[in-house]
């Protein structure tokens, strides 16, 4: 019995939907269903009944997920403890990325960390949008605080960055400028929905308040926050990183500059109901690493020496 078709049940199981397992897995969807049916014949047990749109668990079938989740893990943890971390490994991540300004740091580590592992293939899915991690089989993502059930997760903390209230010279010659961070209920705020569905309307700020915004504008992605900010629209709360360059052409103000920043934290996220892979296992390594390098000199110089090396790759 191979543990690769093993590892195929789970994602039909956890898609509900051979289909959709089949497009998710960049695999024919004949293949699948073969390899599926060698499974259940080898096992000599009915695992799914199959409908047209769907396919559902026999009780066989989840009997043999549970027990295959746990033994799974085990495999993996085992053969992480057995291989050098230098030994090459392989297998296919799909990694979700949520759009913050660490956006082509977090490219460059995943970049490094194919070129170490030749044999590892990636897609790289970058949305605000909520998603599924188990029915869409993503392995793992980068989220901001707040924007993911950490009752389903396990997070690692990877990363943090101060995050300000910012805004646009003629929107502050239009509506005034607020002395203190608490006037900034009194002004329209550009607003935030996370991926999770929170609406960013109670803001922490500095280390110990929790301010109340509103506004006439809700967006879920930095990039149009930046752009509806840059255009007047109102008082955004962005990261600092992402601002700082049209701050110094005076094309945005930083407010309350004598308060201490909010510090926002990004995690490396995976799901708590799934075995985690050897792949993804070195992966969380590697960006540890590699993530703390570029915070450290500012930089992720790796990239320039490996991009010839990976472009083969990609």
């Amino acid at each position: 019995m191979k543990t690769e078709d093993i590892s195929l049940f789970h994602r039909i199981v956890e898609t509900g939907s051979l289909v959709e397992a089949a497009d998710i897995l960049n695999l024919p969807k004949s293949t699948l269903s073969r390899r599926l049916q060698a499974l259940e014949d080898e096992l000599s047990v009915k695992l799914f009944h199959r409908q047209s749109r769907s396919m559902t668990l026999t009780a066989s079938g989840s009997h043999f997920y549970d027990k295959t989740t746990s033994m799974m893990s085990s495999l993996e943890e085992t053969l992480s403890e057995l291989t050098n971390e230098k030994t090459d490994v392989g297998g296919h991540l799909r990694i979700l990325v949520f759009p913050i300004p660490e956006l082509l740091q977090i490219t460059q580590g995943i970049l490094h960390f194919m070129y170490l592992h030749p044999s590892i293939t990636v897609e790289i899915i970058v949305s605000a949008e909520p998603q599924d991690m188990i029915r869409n089989n993503i392995d793992l993502a980068f989220m901001l605080e707040d924007s993911f059930n950490e009752n389903e997760m396990v997070a690692r903390h990877i990363m943090s960055e101060t995050v300000h209230f910012f805004a646009s010279p003629e929107y502050l010659a239009r509506a005034g400028t607020p002395q203190t961070p608490e006037e900034i209920s009194e002004h329209n705020s550009i607003l935030f929905r996370y991926p999770n569905g929170r609406i960013f309307n109670e803001v922490p700020f500095g280390q110990d308040m929790v301010l109340s915004v509103k506004g006439n504008l809700c967006v879920n992605n930095l990039s149009v926050c930046l752009e509806a900010t840059l255009a007047g629209a109102g008082i955004a709360m962005m990261p600092l990183p992402f601002c700082q360059d049209y701050v110094k052409t005076g094309q945005l103000e930083m407010l309350f500059k004598d308060s201490a920043p909010y510090e926002g934290k990004c995690y490396l996220v995976y799901p708590s109901r799934r075995y985690i892979s050897l792949a993804s296992q070195r992966f969380i390594d590697h960006m540890l690493i590699e993530l703390e390098n570029c915070s450290q000199t500012g930089t992720c110089n790796q990239i320039a020496k490996i991009r010839g090396a990976i472009k083969p790759l990609i």
